[in-house]
């Protein structure tokens, strides 16, 4: 089995990592920088940083906090939030960035997937995808969570494979924050559909949550926020019971 991931994700808004529960009721959950560090010493495999307001405000994502935290980290990188140009990416990737979502903008143009992976190559850009189940189909939503759109969850994430996205994140808008476990049965399709690693996001709550990602979901890659934000769950803890249960991760020496 190729080795999997743990990704912890940092949701930024003026300049604090947030954490809320299906993408509402907002809180305050500690320093950016600090737990970028904090994660990276505790053996994550990947760091996301998503800022959550950038396409709401209309702005550009934050450089300069991208910078102070690449600098405190030795793992990859990926950030997203108000990306919708190729002149959007080059200043992140200078800041330390080794990844870029984009997510509503190329739900409005889809040429920029395209676009993007031809500048900086497939391995450089991630498709965030926010769904949540709308009469039995998994319906896309841009600015937040906020906007549903007439994309559907796994004709987007094909669509997004084929105009060059190196790996789909998708987050469960009906799991978020919720704690109940991940959403298996549309990670577990996106698997058989795609040829790119899928990255599950929303619901994680308890270590036994990852082994279901993993072996019923077929996930490349896990994403939890509030549990390691929290201290609820430790990163090298999580990585222990992966490989007692049979889960092939990278343990930090």
């Amino acid at each position: 089995m190729l080795t999997k991931r743990i990704i912890p994700c940092l949701d930024i808004k003026d300049g604090r990592t947030v954490k809320g529960v299906n993408f509402i009721d907002i809180r305050d959950a500690g320093d950016p920088v600090e737990l970028a560090s904090l994660y990276a010493q505790q053996g994550a495999d990947e760091l996301v940083f998503l800022d959550i307001s950038a396409t709401d405000e209309q702005r550009k994502t934050f450089a300069t906090l991208v910078k102070d935290i690449a600098r405190h980290i030795n793992i990859p990188f990926t950030v997203g939030g108000g990306i919708s140009s190729v002149a959007d990416v080059g200043p992140l990737l200078e800041a330390g960035a080794d990844k870029v979502s984009v997510n509503s903008a190329a739900v409005r143009n889809p040429q920029l997937i395209d676009e993007l992976s031809k500048a900086f190559g497939a391995q450089c850009i991630v498709l965030a995808i926010d769904a949540r189940k709308i009469d039995n189909s998994w319906t896309v939503h841009t600015h937040g969570g906020k906007n549903p759109t007439d994309k559907k969850l796994f004709t987007w994430a094909k669509e997004g494979q084929e105009r060059g996205a190196g790996e789909i994140l998708f987050t469960s808008m009906d799991h978020d924050g919720t704690k109940n476990g991940f959403a298996l049965d549309p990670l577990h399709k996106l698997h058989d559909l795609l040829n790119i690693p899928v990255i599950a996001s929303g619901g994680a709550g308890i270590m036994g949550h990852f082994i279901d990602a993993f072996i019923l979901g077929k996930a490349d890659a896990a994403l939890a926020a509030s549990i390691f934000h929290f201290g609820e769950i430790k990163i090298p803890d999580l990585k222990l019971f992966l490989q007692q249960n049979g889960i092939n991760t990278r343990i930090a020496k």
